[in-house]
């Protein structure tokens, strides 16, 4: 309880926690952002890890003076998004569902009724879902694995890849950079990221509730 009491902090705070890791560590904060975003996107048991919110706030933090330079943090994260997706497709394509059996506090952290959805938005976008799983949080980790798992063409899966990196990363951390400085974005940080949060779970929620229909028409 008390893990999942801190991981929310940091995610709602995640500004606040980024200037710290900043100040305390200073040019290994990219290696860290590096490690988070590679994390989130390459090991399918950690989908909970805060990919948008971090982007966003690491836009921000990069545009104040004497902090990051975004453009190198860009190409950084655009390396972690890529080869992490690709190390998820690799324990995809080599373990299968064995993998989510794995348990974190006893819980099965990835659960069946997720990978399920990610099949359908298999079923629904193709080879896209890479592309479009970039911007919604926990299908984000499991596209690539559930692609791996399915035995995708590697060459069609990495075009994807690229294309949904570049379109995340850039997108999300440019945002951050120009917009993170509006004092009512700034100063309400933490309903952003509940924002943001949101709309990345809406086509989950679309989804989800047209499916209900459908079954109950």
């Amino acid at each position: 309880m008390e893990f999942i009491t801190s991981l929310i902090d940091f995610i709602l705070h995640i500004d606040q926690h980024l200037l710290e890791i900043v100040n305390d560590y200073q040019t290994w904060t990219y290696l860290i952002l590096f490690l988070i975003i590679f994390i989130e996107t390459g090991v399918v048991v950690m989908p909970f890890l805060p990919g948008d919110s971090l982007l966003f706030a690491a836009g921000m933090l990069a545009a104040q003076p004497n902090e990051l330079n975004v453009w190198l943090m860009i190409i950084i994260l655009l390396i972690a998004a890529i080869t992490g997706d690709s190390l998820n497709y690799a324990i995809g394509k080599r373990f299968g569902m064995r993998i989510t059996k794995f348990k974190l506090f006893g819980r099965q952290v990835v659960k069946d009724e997720q990978i399920e959805k990610t099949h359908s938005f298999y079923a629904k976008y193709g080879s896209k879902t890479i592309v479009i799983a970039r911007f919604v949080p926990i299908v984000r980790t499991l596209a690539p694995f559930v692609g791996g798992i399915g035995k995708m063409h590697y060459g069609t899966f990495l075009t994807y890849n690229v294309v949904g990196a570049f379109l995340w990363v850039v997108g999300i951390t440019l945002a951050g950079y120009f917009l993170g400085n509006i004092p009512i974005i700034r100063d309400n940080f933490s309903k952003v990221v509940l924002l943001i949060i949101v709309l990345s779970i809406l086509p989950i929620i679309f989804e989800f509730a047209k499916e209900k229909f459908r079954k109950s028409a």
